[in-house]
């Protein structure tokens, strides 16, 4: 038995994996030791880039009921300190408040339909690698098999089985003096404020919805969830005392030494599961390495943070759509030298930052005067608008551009391609609707369509497309680099939509084109 991509973890990230490697003509089989998708609810939405990333894939209908396209979050919070983004001209910071099962619902159902196979109950317990290929151990209903691959790639989680069997180091630092507890719960009617859907608690005060709210004894949130039950969650230092599952007894009690007043809290009504939840402690992680020969690693188990903020599926979906068009260029066979080592110089330093801002968050929510001291100081900060839009683009996750080779001197190059409505024949598309297919993408706007033939020696590898010139980018609508309303008239894109090259020139001359072909080349192999 063979496949070409065997993904451990049948989870966000393996599912989003195996979709990517699909669109790119790869046969990926997905193993997972449960024998059904879980019924746990691990996240309660999406934050950052990674929603226009689904946008870009035609995902955000189906997850969110709404056409689009996403439409960034006119506030949103930094260590439990509220961000105004509503003045920022450039907001890169989308949100999509979908249950992590509706993401894997949605995912999974996607990956089947082009193809991929999904092996539930079947568990990845060894492995051994070649210069050819990867031999896993599998552990299935029917007893052990092998299965050969060209690459496998663990998206197992921060427990993964297959960091372990590679070899690779995870580093970090894990915590035991916290304890959080989440539940999903009803509260009587009245205490619902009618104007800002947040919580009127009785001899405390109003607590806005989904937003952290700090005391110096710990943290409370309350997040009343459209077509579902609330959840209200708390996170204080010190043991948990409490053994055995979390009750809502314990809850009221979590609340009422947090917030210092008791909040009437009854039990979920209709269907659930239904969301019951103590976690103690946690880790901050980073593998030393993204790859072993031919093991990859993607999502938690590459990295491991705290929650807060909701960072974890932003940084972990964007991992496999890095990740999947350089594998699958290296299974077809024209992939240039060293493409599959860029997933790791390129994603590891995003990591990096996300563990760098979620530490920073929690020392900022922990109790104590002299952090509240240091969040009055931070509040005075983020009054300043240059301040809150790097913050944004820090939570987002598109601040930090990759490096595409020579430098063509375009503000653009290495940022992530921005929003742009195109006019086409026979009528007007967003760029999302052209980047579904997952495929590289020249987007030619120069006044005689003259690049389109550059790409002739890859057009088994890139598409071209020849429109009109652009409508502006929107206001609000940009990637986060500060690039707003700068219409390229040629942009040349990665699948994972990042500006490989570009240039604002209306008849770019011989040194533009022959500049657009080493991109082509470095990026995509030799022409054909």
């Amino acid at each position: 038995m063979s496949a070409d991509v065997i993904i451990a973890g049948g989870g966000p990230n393996g599912l989003m994996l195996a979709c990517e490697l699909s669109l790119a003509g790869v046969r990926p089989v997905v193993l997972d030791r449960l024998p059904a998708r879980t019924t746990e609810n691990r996240a309660n939405g999406l934050v950052g880039q990674v929603v226009r990333m689904l946008d870009r894939r035609g995902l955000y209908e189906p997850l969110s009921g709404d056409p689009g396209p996403p439409r960034p979050a006119p506030h949103y919070m930094f260590g439990a300190l509220p961000l105004d983004l509503s003045s920022l001209d450039d907001n890169p910071l989308c949100l999509l408040p979908v249950p992590q099962l509706r993401v894997e619902e949605v995912l999974e159902r996607r990956a089947t339909e082009l193809g991929a196979e999904i092996r539930r109950g079947h568990e990845l317990v060894g492995l051994a690698q070649d210069d050819a290929g990867v031999t896993a151990v599998i552990e299935g209903p029917g007893g052990g098999y092998r299965l050969r691959a060209r690459h496998l790639v663990g998206a197992d989680g921060g427990h993964s089985v297959t960091r372990k069997l590679a070899g690779i180091g995870f580093p970090g630092v894990t915590r035991d003096d916290t304890v959080s507890r989440t539940a999903h719960v009803s509260v009587p009617a009245e205490l619902i404020d009618p104007e800002t859907g947040g919580l009127d608690v009785p001899g405390y005060g109003l607590v806005p919805p989904f937003m952290h709210h700090r005391t110096d004894r710990g943290l409370f949130a309350y997040a009343p969830f459209p077509s579902r039950p609330a959840a209200v969650t708390t996170l204080e230092w010190g043991p948990a005392g409490e053994q055995g599952p979390m009750t809502l007894d314990e809850l009221r009690r979590s609340v009422r030494r947090v917030l210092g007043v008791d909040l009437p809290l009854c039990p979920p009504v209709g269907e659930g599961p239904h969301l019951s939840r103590r976690l103690t402690g946690g880790s901050t992680r980073l593998a030393d390495r993204y790859r072993a020969g031919r093991v990859l690693l993607a999502g938690d188990a590459a990295h491991v943070h705290s929650a807060i903020g909701g960072p974890g599926l932003n940084l972990g979906l964007q991992d496999t759509v890095n990740l999947g068009w350089k594998l699958a260029a290296e299974i077809h066979g024209w992939a240039p030298p060293g493409l599959l080592d860029t997933y790791e110089s390129e994603r590891r330093p995003v990591a990096r930052r996300v563990v760098m801002h979620t530490r920073a968050q929690t020392a900022l929510i922990a109790p104590g005067g002299d952090v509240t001291a240091l969040r009055e100081v931070f509040a005075e900060l983020l009054g300043d608008r240059d301040t809150v839009g790097r913050m944004a683009g820090l939570l987002a996750g598109s601040d930090v551009g990759y490096a595409m080779g020579p430098d063509d001197g375009h503000p653009l190059t290495g940022r992530w391609a921005p929003e742009l409505v195109l006019d086409l024949e026979p009528g007007r598309v967003r760029l999302a609707e052209l980047t579904r297919n997952a495929r590289p993408l020249l987007l030619d706007l120069t006044e005689d369509a003259c690049l389109a033939e550059e790409t002739s020696g890859w057009a088994d590898r890139v598409d071209a497309v020849i429109a009109r010139t652009p409508r502006p980018t929107p206001a609000g609508t940009g990637d986060g680099s500060g690039v707003v309303d700068r219409a390229a008239t040629a942009l040349l894109l990665r699948p994972d939509c990042h500006v490989a090259w570009a240039t604002d020139s209306a008849r770019p001359g011989p040194g533009e084109r022959a500049a657009l072909r080493a991109a082509l080349t470095r990026w995509f192999g030799p022409a054909a």
